[in-house]
């Protein structure tokens, strides 16, 4: 179980990373050019963006980083936390859109980010 959860953190961690690197480093225009998905830009400051943005890198590293290290690897489920908040945000502004489709992969890294702070938590803990 370890050796899955490790595995999930990493990808999630990938993808929260370059995820919000993108939505740090592009303009809202551009960032909101992107895809189909992205239109909730509209509802957002460009501020509120980068905000979001950096949010998930430090909760991508915070996933990583602390139990790699051996140092507050209690950090790694905290950060799962925080992303599926974050995604609970992404939710509701999907749901506020009434972008129903794309609210489903919200909901569905929640329950991913939710087993991994279940797994990290409880049920396989990093070990010292």
């Amino acid at each position: 179980m370890n050796i899955a959860l490790w595995i999930i953190a990493g990808l999630i961690a990938v993808a929260f990373g370059v995820g919000g690197a993108v939505q740090v480093k592009l303009p809202k225009m551009r960032y909101r050019a992107i895809g189909a998905s992205q239109h909730w830009v509209d509802d957002f400051t460009a501020g509120h963006i980068k905000a979001i943005g950096i949010t998930k890198m430090v909760g991508a590293a915070g996933l990583i980083i602390p139990p790699l290290l051996g140092v507050a690897a209690v950090l790694s489920p905290i950060a799962a936390c925080g992303l599926a908040l974050v995604m609970a945000g992404a939710a509701t502004t999907r749901f506020r859109r009434n972008e129903w489709r794309y609210m489903a992969g919200d909901t569905a890294f929640i329950v991913i980010l939710a087993f991994l702070a279940w797994g990290r938590l409880g049920f396989a803990p990093f070990s010292a």
